[in-house]
């Protein structure tokens, strides 16, 4: 199976370094580029333009991509590279050559080193290469200035007598340390599908329909892993190595829970790699990356919902329910000492914390107090209460439970209004829009009244609102408000999809769910792994190689369709 590199980058596990398309603009030609993606999405993360060389001049090429292979490709000659290791690409050409030109910076530079190696210094992204021929010619284009290059253009040429190149383009930070490849090109691209190989070996199974795209889900979380490095304590799986080149504190979760039956270990680092960093009053921050963490926003509190259902699946041993009860209180905690508003409940203090960026709840203004972020707070405590009766905490299994409760019982009495819940903006109900935000606390399933369960589930099964033939829109349909492209306006979003679908399930709406899953995971197979989905016709919307899209279509496919 070979998939677009016009969507999907080309990488490995636990490299920070990515191959993909950009569509160019004023400063940057269209094309393929080697990226580095450390520091986050600020920045396309652009090194080195790669282009296809034959007869001395620039050809065009289409491109093959596989789990273990790019493959540049004309009618009489190919360029392939592979991940031998996270920080090294092996180029193999016969017939053709392979051209890289930096994307130059201030103090950006390069110099011959040995024969036929070239060290360039890549100041702006704060990152070296060495460019070494193995077989073949390297030739270099890079005039010296005080403050750097002009330019760097490097051609690697195949030999004459073979017409065949092989070359290394290795990454390092301080000392360079050549690695040593005695076996050939072929042999290592046999090591790299290996691999990947044992890792979609190991992926959730799915109903056959779905091979296709679970070989797709798979190659996304397997190459969108990074290695542990700066704020970064454990290997983590980005969001995507296009775009979204960093963690968010919800999405890690969703990755977490697609990786528990299979690869529990890993699955922990997922989900603890936050709590690493959490913050002395018990904050989260909103994203990291290996260089930073982003402390304006945070994430709603979907961890408690998470381990519960992690929780569901394996068996955590007695230690690691003991690392994560005190960091699961403290972030618990810091609603109620920190985000609580005049009224007494807990409040967003921008759409970025409930994740629901630009949702119609935060239409009219901020701070927003909003029935979710309650659900969600609600779901940890109770999460926790076990937690604690599994650790023989007595006393603190029934202070949760007492906190839950009192939650429960005052949020329905402030939110419920006796047909929907309201979001609240300075005391006044938030009169703007039909978000499907509204009715997420279903999540709490049989805690609520019966009543209002069937108000919520009745209004997910209107199809004038919210049910269309792909999932649920996350802003109705008819909607003043409802945008195809509106993000959290319209689109359906695959975190959503699993929230209901889950909490459906759990109230016996085993048909319902069941459809929700088939409808999301058909989408999905459709139109691949995209950020979102326009909710009419189900077109991958934005970034189309994201991980928590793929980690939700795998446990769909493997939980609920065809349960």
């Amino acid at each position: 199976m070979n998939f677009n590199i016009k969507y999907i980058p080309f990488s490995t596990f636990g490299s920070y370094m990515s191959i993909s398309y950009l569509v160019g603009n004023e400063d940057l030609p269209e094309g393929i580029y080697l990226r580095n993606i450390r520091g986050g999405d600020d920045e396309n993360g652009a090194v080195f333009k790669l282009d296809m060389l034959q007869n001395g001049g620039i050809v065009p090429f289409e491109t093959i991509l596989a789990p273990d292979c790019l493959t540049l490709k004309t009618n009489s000659g190919q360029v392939q590279l592979i991940f031998p290791e996270s920080s090294c690409l092996r180029v193999f050409g016969e017939n053709a050559g392979l051209r890289l030109t930096l994307v130059t910076n201030e103090y950006d530079n390069a110099f011959k080193k040995e024969r036929g190696q070239l060290q360039v210094n890549v100041f702006s992204k704060k990152v070296k290469f060495m460019l070494r021929q193995i077989q073949g010619d390297l030739n270099t284009d890079a005039p010296w200035k005080v403050n750097g290059c002009t330019r760097v253009v490097a051609d690697f040429t195949p030999d004459v007598d073979r017409k065949q190149l092989d070359a290394t383009i290795e990454e390092f930070e301080t000392v360079y340390s050549p690695h040593d490849f005695t076996e050939s090109f072929q042999l290592a691209r046999q090591q790299a599908l290996g691999k990947f190989e044992e890792w979609h070996a190991n992926t959730l199974d799915v109903p056959k329909i779905y091979e296709a795209s679970k070989r797709l889900a798979a190659y996304i979380t397997w190459s969108s892993v990074v290695k542990k490095e700066g704020f970064l304590t454990r290997p983590a799986m980005y969001m995507s190595k296009n775009w979204m080149t960093n963690i968010w504190s919800w999405d890690h979760c969703f990755n977490a829970m697609a990786l528990a039956k299979n690869n529990p270990e890993f699955a922990w680092d997922q989900y603890m790699i936050f709590f690493d960093v959490q913050d002395r009053s018990g904050m989260l921050p909103d994203y990291m990356n290996d260089k930073f963490a982003y402390w304006n926003c945070t994430k709603p509190p979907i961890h408690g919902w998470t381990l519960s259902w992690m929780l569901d699946k394996i068996c955590l041993p007695e230690e690691k329910l003991r690392e994560i009860y005190s960091p699961l209180s403290k972030w618990t905690e810091w609603y109620f000492e920190h985000r609580l508003s005049s009224n007494g409940f807990p409040e967003y203090h921008h759409g970025n914390d409930s994740g629901w960026d630009n949702s119609t709840l935060f239409h009219e203004g901020i701070p927003v107090e909003t029935p979710d972020l309650s659900a969600f707070l609600i779901l940890q405590m109770q999460t926790l209460a076990d937690i604690a009766r599994k650790l023989g905490l007595q006393q603190e299994e029934l202070m949760w439970e007492k906190k839950a409760n009192d939650l429960l019982r005052n949020m329905i009495d402030y939110f419920w209004d006796g047909e929907k819940f309201l979001a609240k903006h300075c005391g006044n109900a938030v009169d703007c829009g039909d978000s499907l935000q509204l009715s997420l606390p279903l999540i709490l399933g049989e805690s609520l009244p019966e009543n209002i369960r069937q108000k919520l589930i009745d209004g997910l099964k209107d199809t004038d609102r919210f049910l269309t033939e792909h999932g649920l829109a996350t802003e109705s349909i008819t909607s003043p408000y409802y945008e195809e492209d509106g993000y959290w306006r319209g689109p359906i979003w695959a975190p959503v999809m699993l929230l209901f679908i889950d909490r459906l399930n759990a109230v016996g709406e085993f048909e319902f769910a069941e459809d929700l899953a088939k409808k999301f995971c058909n989408m999905a197979a459709d139109n691949g792994m995209a950020e979102n989905f326009n909710a009419i016709t189900g077109k991958g919307l934005r970034d189309r190689a994201f991980t928590w899209t793929s980690s939700v279509f795998l446990i769909l496919a493997n939980e609920y369709v065809n349960r």
